[in-house]
């Protein structure tokens, strides 16, 4: 916070010097009519609210690594590979969907997706993360964890993004809809 501040004044030192420049070569060139102050006054104002629109985002945190892909799967937990997800605290994985499957986590009766791909790093083999009961883990060498409860980091390893999730939709009778939409 404080840093942007620093920025932002530093922005505005420089547009006020900017602006002292070119009142004093407009004011080289006076012509001493009423019209010529005029449009001094209204070139400086457009100079000025130009000067002051131009932004610098140089924020390298921009959590563009994973790719906005279709999903839509649909779940039945009645089925064997999703009925262990009737109890809370357990989690499958379901490949050919997202960028790196998607991490289905049961949590007090409701479902909730996660895209299957650390979000802090570019989409590799080490990227696909693995699941270790409510945790899943990046074999990448930053070695980012997720709590699959909340998607937020956990360790010492602060990083920009959380994991991607995706919308579920409760269908009845143990049936879900998952779906980016």
């Amino acid at each position: 916070m404080i840093s942007g501040l620093i920025k932002k004044s530093r922005l505005h030192e420089i547009v006020i010097q900017r602006y002292k420049i070119f009142t004093d070569a407009l004011n080289i060139v006076n012509c001493g009519s009423k019209k010529m102050n005029e449009m001094k006054k209204i070139s400086a104002l457009v100079l000025t609210l130009f000067l002051l629109s131009c932004g610098n985002d140089n924020n390298p945190n921009n959590c563009n690594f994973l790719l906005d892909v279709g999903v839509n799967l649909n779940v039945n937990l009645n089925l064997p590979q999703f009925s262990q997800l009737q109890f809370t605290g357990n989690s499958v994985r379901v490949e050919g969907q997202g960028n790196g499957g998607i991490i289905l986590f049961s949590s007090s009766g409701t479902l909730l997706a996660w895209d299957g791909a650390d979000p802090n790093v570019a989409i590799s083999s080490c990227s696909i993360l693995e699941i270790n009961g409510p945790i899943a883990r990046s074999t990448c060498e930053d070695a980012n964890e997720y709590n699959l409860l909340t998607g937020q980091i956990i360790g010492n390893n602060p990083q920009p993004c959380t994991l991607k999730a995706y919308r579920v939709d409760n269908l009845g009778n143990n049936q879900f809809l998952v779906s980016n939409f």
